[in-house]
């Protein structure tokens, strides 16, 4: 019998892999680049952004307290001038949303974010690896030494000193052997959405509608079976006048292969549904017509690591100072219910802001390794507000320089200057709350 002989696969070393290309990865891969480490990233699609570009969340929520005291800023201030130069962002605004909560954005062009992130990747030095699908990865003790992929080229290897895992659903970590935090009793997964593109839109005759009127519409719109969730929430393109609307619902384990595939049908079918209720029964919409869906739902939670610390919604609401201190965010506990139409929000105090501290970032057995996005080592109540787009770019930042300060410790995570990566953050603009 002749013996199988295993193909010799093409390699590359590099000081930090970033798994995961959403806005958390492509700050850190930036983040890692310009500290002056090799680093490549991978991307399953053909762009960068993540729920921010496939998903088509297309705004950056929640950059300041209520008072208006800036909680974010650095590489994800630096993504929105970029963007003003392609002219794909609005003001910073704050607003009132159609369930009568305060917030803060800044609307921008999902499209033109594609080129911003390309921008930036080739700019500083990152080598991207887009069209690229995780096969494997392998673990020696507490490193990974090694990851597989597929690429359009075939299989080939990657070995990181250090590794990110930013792809939301921590799959990479998952494949290394990390433990994964369990939902608590009575607790479900967040939802995902299916965004979708509406216009044209008479904004004159929309802004004008009062709230309480918004609300009514929602609720009616909900109790008619038009509507997915009693809301009518949506930003608006920068460049045109539709505008993104954000008002579906699937509760799903976007895990399970089969019940993302019939969420994703299910959710075009639950936006061709609200954009006629839109078209028939909302001021100002009345000329519009369904234009586009997100390339994918938008997936808020899956799963999530089990880290050093585990962050906690009571040291969110508590503005809880913590040493290790990387990012912060004022975004408040937001927890769409995987049944009916309303919202758990819990908004925090007029100056409130919270941090996150590194060791939420560090899986607690794997030493070269570190999660960004929404798996990162939080309770659900405390993902349901650091979750949002605007504070992951500023973790990514984060995770990025530390990587690369772990790189010159042969990757090892938990030997940084925890301290001189905080003055380092803060000499890049960013703010620790």
């Amino acid at each position: 019998m002749t013996p199988v002989v295993q193909p010799v696969l093409p390699q590359q070393e590099v000081d930090v892999a970033v798994f995961g290309g959403g806005v958390a990865g492509t700050m850190a891969a930036v983040s890692a680049a310009r500290a002056g480490c090799s680093v490549a990233i991978v991307e399953r699609y053909g762009f960068f952004g993540g729920n921010a570009t496939a998903g088509a969340v297309a705004q950056f929520n929640s950059w300041q307290t209520a008072n208006g005291r800036a909680v974010v800023a650095g590489l994800a201030s630096e993504v929105v001038d970029r963007l003003r130069h392609f002219g794909g962002a609005g003001a910073h605004e704050v607003f009132v949303m159609s369930t009568g909560h305060r917030m803060d954005r800044v609307p921008y062009s999902p499209e033109l974010l594609k080129l911003v992130l390309d921008d930036m990747i080739v700019g500083c030095g990152a080598t991207p690896m887009l069209h690229t699908s995780l096969i494997d990865v392998v673990a020696v003790g507490d490193r990974v030494t090694q990851l597989e992929l597929l690429t359009r080229g075939g299989r080939r290897l990657l070995r990181p000193r250090v590794l990110i895992d930013a792809s939301g659903d921590v799959e990479a970590l998952r494949l290394a052997g990390a433990s994964f935090l369990e939902l608590e009793p009575g607790e479900a997964l967040q939802p995902a959405t299916m965004m979708f593109r509406f216009g044209p839109i008479d904004f004159d005759v929309l802004d004008a509608v009062g709230r309480a009127e918004l609300e009514e519409l929602a609720f009616r719109g909900h109790a008619s079976g038009a509507l997915a969730r009693r809301a009518l929430h949506h930003a608006r393109d920068p460049q045109s006048q539709d505008a993104w609307f954000n008002i579906g619902r699937l509760p799903i384990d976007a895990t399970d292969p089969h019940a993302l595939s019939m969420a994703e049908i299910e959710g075009r079918k639950q936006a061709w549904r609200a954009a006629r209720f839109l078209a028939a029964e909302v001021p100002g919409c009345a000329a519009g017509r369904l234009r586009a869906f997100g390339t994918q739902v938008g997936v808020r939670e899956t799963r999530r690591v089990h880290g050093d610390h585990v962050l906690t919604a009571q040291e969110l609401v508590s503005c809880h100072r913590f040493e290790d201190a990387i990012a912060a965010g004022a975004y408040p506990i937001d927890i769409h219910p995987a049944q009916g139409g309303g919202l758990d929000f819990r908004g925090l105090g007029p100056d409130d802001a919270y941090q996150i501290p590194l060791r939420s970032l560090l899986p607690l057995n794997l030493g070269n390794a570190l999660v960004v996005g929404r798996g990162i080592s939080a309770t659900h109540e405390a993902l349901a507000a650091i979750r949002v787009m605007t504070i992951s770019m500023a973790v990514g930042q984060a995770a990025g320089l530390a990587a690369s300060l772990a790189a010159r410790v042969g990757g090892a995570v938990r030997r940084i200057d925890v301290q001189g990566l905080r003055l380092m953050l803060q000499g890049q603009g960013a703010l620790l709350g």
